[in-house]
């Protein structure tokens, strides 16, 4: 991973001014300038891409957790737990963006034993008074609490800096967090609504390939091809299990199901964790 960090702008920046073209009567030092602006150009319209990106979904999310903590306030748990799996997905589209502010993430996202328990809160807090205790009462303090830690959330996305170590680490770090510990169902473990997140974190990853694509043809199309051919299989064994626009419960998966899926989502990270890399055969 270090090394993907280290290499991330050499990718864009080559990627991008290569595609740049170069005039015949250029002089090497004005040749050199002109693209190093291009590229910088460039690089700037990507990592604004992806800023709208994520500040659209956060916004999304706002708007859903409100729906949703309203559910719970109001006692309505039908509604809660209907809006609960829909709402956090805006959330983990944008997680790269999300995961940078080291405070507000765990009081929307902590799972049970991922804080203290006196400072247990956000949605996964709520979700084990929907599912396992099946009431809303006593959560309405939290509810309150998550609303305005989203709220927070929403004003100081603004401050973040998207910077291309941010997208290709956060690509693989989206599919990763997938294989290594949501698979297991830990993430939902009350709800049983994982495959929403996992849907989530591969759209959102899907999002910042899709972005650098046009940079990445330049250096690799066969790897780009690859990438695509792996994002459809993903899919594919995702369709499997939705009708509409719900999602098969996790605990209804056999060995074999999640299994594949587990395994697809390797064969998915392996070669987007490359794009980091690719240019150091140049």
């Amino acid at each position: 991973m270090n090394t993907i960090k280290s290499t991330a702008a050499v990718l864009l920046t080559t990627s991008l001014l290569f595609g740049c073209g170069q005039k015949e009567e250029a002089t090497p030092a004005a040749d050199k300038t002109e693209k190093t602006a291009a590229a910088s150009s460039n690089l700037d319209q990507v990592s604004a891409e992806y800023r709208d990106y994520a500040i659209l979904e956060i916004e999304e999310f706002v708007k859903e957790t409100e729906a949703f903590t309203n559910a719970v306030i109001s006692g309505d748990i039908e509604k809660a737990k209907e809006l609960y799996a829909p709402a956090r997905m805006h959330y983990e589209r944008a997680e790269p963006i999300a995961e940078v502010f080291g405070d507000l993430d765990p009081k929307i996202d902590a799972r049970d034993g991922d804080v203290d328990e006196k400072d247990w809160g956000g949605y996964h807090r709520i979700e084990q008074g929907l599912w396992e205790e099946n009431t809303t009462k006593g959560y309405e303090e939290y509810a309150e609490q998550l609303m305005k830690d989203v709220n927070l959330l929403r004003a100081k996305v603004e401050t973040v800096e998207v910077t291309p170590e941010l997208l290709i680490t956060g690509a693989v770090d989206l599919l990763n967090e997938v294989s290594t510990s949501k698979v297991t169902g830990e993430e939902d473990r009350y709800s049983h609504t994982d495959l929403y997140d996992f849907a989530a974190n591969v759209q959102g990853a899907e999002k910042i390939f899709s972005i650098l694509t046009p940079a990445l043809k330049e250096k690799d199309e066969a790897l780009v091809t690859e990438i695509d051919t792996q994002f459809t299989a993903v899919y594919n064994l995702l369709n499997e299990q939705k009708q509409g626009e719900d999602y098969t419960l996790y605990d209804k998966l056999d060995k074999q199901e999640i299994k594949e899926l587990s395994q697809s989502i390797d064969a998915l990270a392996e070669p987007l964790s490359q794009i980091g890399i690719v240019t150091e055969e140049s």
